[in-house]
């Protein structure tokens, strides 16, 4: 058993889609960044690459790469996941947390525990995604960016 960690943050700016977990969030604001800027499918993809002693998201997807422009970053979870298939890897568990001022990610947290689960071939029970607010505190207290955290288990 082997585990990884992975953190991502972006800044939230105007004219962009709010998209975190697959799932797209009504919001003024989303996320900027050379994907779709999912932090948690990217904290999610880096703790996998680093639980299977692959590296990182920015060196396997490139931010320099113009093919991920744009890219939804359901396909980064996927190809992550079929790397790690190929080493015969499983994933035994997933803890995320999203770390957010607004808008309120709670009613979003189940669908975004279903898409990952079906990316990567493993029962919704074992992805658990968390959100919290910075109470204030920093840039993310502040609303000018959201992050995440994931924790995960491979074997």
């Amino acid at each position: 058993m082997r585990t990884g960690i992975g953190y991502d943050i972006h800044r939230l700016v105007p004219g962009r889609k709010l998209v975190l977990g697959g799932v797209t969030i009504p919001y003024d604001r989303g996320l900027s960044g050379h994907s779709d800027a999912d932090v948690l499918l990217h904290a999610i993809c880096d703790a996998l690459l680093g639980a299977a002693g692959l590296g990182d998201i920015g060196s396997i997807f490139p931010d320099t790469d113009p093919a991920y422009k744009d890219m939804d970053s359901m396909l980064f979870l996927e190809k992550t996941n079929a790397m790690l298939v190929e080493r015969k890897y499983g994933v035994a568990n997933i803890d995320s947390i999203i770390f957010a001022e607004a808008p309120r990610l709670s009613p979003y947290r189940e669908r975004m525990a279903e898409n990952i689960a079906r990316a990567i071939s493993v029962k919704s029970e074992a992805v658990n995604i968390k959100a919290t607010t910075a109470e204030g505190l920093g840039a993310i207290g502040r609303g000018e960016g959201i992050a995440a955290m994931s924790v995960v288990l491979i074997d």
